[in-house]
């Protein structure tokens, strides 16, 4: 999806509408054909231009139940309930990086054309992940929406709405990279409970937010770099600023290396 191959001023007014849309698969649809004009030359980023959402962001529907993480129940892999919760939480993630790509595509002007690119391929790729997901939850007899979920992703996208570059730096390569390291431990738990269909899904899904989170490092760096900020120094201080959660391990080093980290900060995990 080449950047200077989008011509109309519509992409992030779209975008909005897709975030606002609350159905699950009629997002999933809009983002398709967003994707597909904008692939086409249909439309393109109106960079300067200031959106205000008619209705509260995100878009979600009544169910699932929003609860504290501590109130969700434990996933066995040793049952098809505990594998089918396990398969909802992972399709509650990607509905909400469904949403964040959105609102990281609409809310912030004045961004280069690739970053409005960028978020759209993301946006697409997260659509397709929570389809994937969802489809699977039903060949288990349940539907997104049947079990409780938590907030926590969101919560960080709110929190960091005032700025890019706090988005960038606590958004995807924070709280999305911790996907890296959690994915493989998933996959094979999954496998071993003889779930290939679910393993399989989480080797696309890895695969692809490997890319996810180098968009969100390489914009970080990019937006340090504009402010003449050194990044190391300056994730630090966000980190405390916006209360980041604590990195523990372990972690995927060789993704992360993949996704953009420098050597510096992988050192630094330990």
């Amino acid at each position: 999806m080449a950047a200077d191959a989008v011509a109309a001023p519509e992409l992030r007014a779209r975008a909005l509408q897709c975030l606002l849309e609350a159905e699950p698969g009629a997002k999933v649809a809009a983002i398709a054909v967003m994707a597909a004009d904008a692939l086409a030359g249909n439309c393109a980023p109106d960079v300067g231009a200031a959106l205000l959402p008619s209705a509260p962001v995100p878009g979600r529907p009544a169910r699932p139940e929003l609860v504290h993480p501590r109130l969700l129940g434990q996933r066995s892999m040793a049952t098809p309930e505990g594998r089918a919760m396990l398969i909802h939480a992972l399709a509650h993630i990607e509905f909400n990086a469904v949403n964040l790509a959105l609102d990281a595509l609409w809310r912030f002007p004045d961004m280069p054309p690739d970053y409005y690119t960028d978020w759209l391929r993301v946006a697409a790729e997260e659509a397709t992940h929570f389809s994937l997901l969802a489809a699977h939850l039903r060949l288990l007899g349940h539907e997104y929406g049947d079990f409780p979920a938590h907030n926590s992703l969101w919560e960080m996208v709110e929190k960091t709405c005032g700025d890019p570059l706090a988005r960038m730096a606590l958004v995807p390569r924070t709280l999305e990279a911790r996907g890296l390291d959690a994915i493989p431990p998933m996959r094979a738990k999954l496998a071993q409970a003889g779930d290939l269909g679910a393993a399989q899904i989480l080797d696309i899904i890895l695969r692809d937010e490997i890319g996810h989170v180098e968009v969100g490092n390489r914009w970080y760096f990019h937006l340090c770099k504009q402010r003449g900020l050194e990044p190391g120094a300056t994730y630090a201080e966000l980190a405390v600023l916006y209360r980041a959660p604590t990195l523990r391990g372990p972690f995927n080093i060789e993704a992360r290396r993949q996704a953009g980290f420098t050597e510096a900060e992988l050192r630094a995990l330990g």
